[in-house]
């Protein structure tokens, strides 16, 4: 056994974490983890994945059900894509595998949303197959560890970090569940991205970044632009019942299936459908927020009005009334329930 495993199966088994509620050989409720666990922390998974296997307890569960239900559950987790491919694959499991997970990482790796990394977890917890890991916290440790030149996000790079990841894996299979879930809780505790916590990390002593005072400089990264703005224009309609006007986005669109306030490119294209549905203007149109996403800024504006009369009806699908009380219950994005809160403030 390496070294670094060594050092790392040991802190893990003192230090590391050991009562996640995934933490289990159930693949299904490994694989939900992962999936709800990739570009989110552990901290905001876990009531989620609480509600989640409360109401999908196993695959079939959440073979059958709608996608508007599973998307109403993943409301506010956002990088709603992992949603839909979870049911997905979910189906898939069900259709083609007769409702067993497949035991080998290749075989997960059929799965939709289900990449190299990924696959290799759950078939580390769910089995003990020796693979490796190799997610984007995992290749932090790696690049300050052995201070790995190479680029983080560069294609030629990769090879670089898996045969390393590779290389250091334990051989006895007892060792392979602590090995892997020690990388993950160092990466994510210990090794942070800013801010790493080098003082409590079991390898100070021999980390090559730490010793030349170059922690900060990786893992390295070809330089990006900044993010690019867009505006987008949401129209607030109230109903004399007090009911809120949404409509669903097409299933390829950002937001896709979800529900959302009608959204437009300008103000002049949402006033110009307000005029043609008989709205009443409640309020001049304004500024709520800027919401990020991973690759741009969304400067969100909005538009109240009112509507006694409206042929807008709930008998088109894409249309929906809601109440109030409905909304944080609904499949909306977290933005959508940010600017309702915004509005609903003002």
């Amino acid at each position: 056994m390496s070294a670094f495993a060594q050092k790392l199966i040991a802190w893990q088994r003192q230090h590391g974490r050991h009562h996640l509620p995934w933490q289990c050989d159930d693949p299904y409720r490994i694989w939900l983890s992962e999936i709800m666990l990739q570009q989110t922390q552990v901290a905001s998974v876990i009531p989620y994945y609480r509600r989640f296997v409360q109401s999908f307890p196993d695959v079939q569960s959440l073979a059958a059900a709608t996608q508007e239900q599973v998307l109403e559950h993943w409301s506010g987790l956002g990088y709603y894509a992992r949603a839909r491919n979870l049911h997905y694959a979910a189906q898939q499991i069900c259709r083609d595998f007769g409702g067993h997970f497949p035991r080998h990482r290749e075989g997960l790796e059929q799965l939709k949303g289900v990449g190299r990394s990924t696959a290799a977890a759950i078939a580390v917890f769910a089995w003990g197959a020796r693979e490796a890991i190799c997610d984007g916290n995992v290749k932090r440790v790696l690049a300050r560890h052995f201070a790995i030149d190479a680029d983080i996000k560069a294609a030629k790079s990769q090879d670089i970090f898996w045969r390393q990841a590779e290389v250091l894996l334990p051989h006895n299979a007892a060792d392979l569940k602590s090995y892997t879930q020690g990388l993950m809780d160092l990466g994510s505790l210990i090794c942070k991205r800013s801010r790493p916590q080098c003082g409590a990390c079991p390898f100070a002593d021999d980390c090559q970044a730490l010793h030349t005072d170059s922690v900060g400089e990786y893992p390295k990264k070809s330089g990006g632009s900044s993010k690019k703005s867009r505006d987008g224009y949401f129209l607030y309609c109230r109903r004399a019942d007090g009911k809120i006007l949404f409509r669903r986005r097409a299933e390829k669109a950002l937001w896709g299936n979800l529900w959302i306030l009608p959204w437009f490119d300008s103000i002049e294209a949402l006033q110009d459908y307000a005029q043609e549905q008989n709205l009443q203007a409640q309020s001049a149109a304004a500024f709520a927020f800027c919401h990020v996403f991973t690759h741009y800024r969304l400067n969100i504006h909005y538009q109240s009005y009112h509507t006694h009369q409206c042929e807008l009806s709930d008998r088109d699908a894409a249309i929906r009334w809601l109440a109030p009380q409905e909304i944080h219950g609904a499949a909306l994005p977290a933005a959508m329930k940010k600017l309702i809160d915004h509005i609903s403030s003002t």
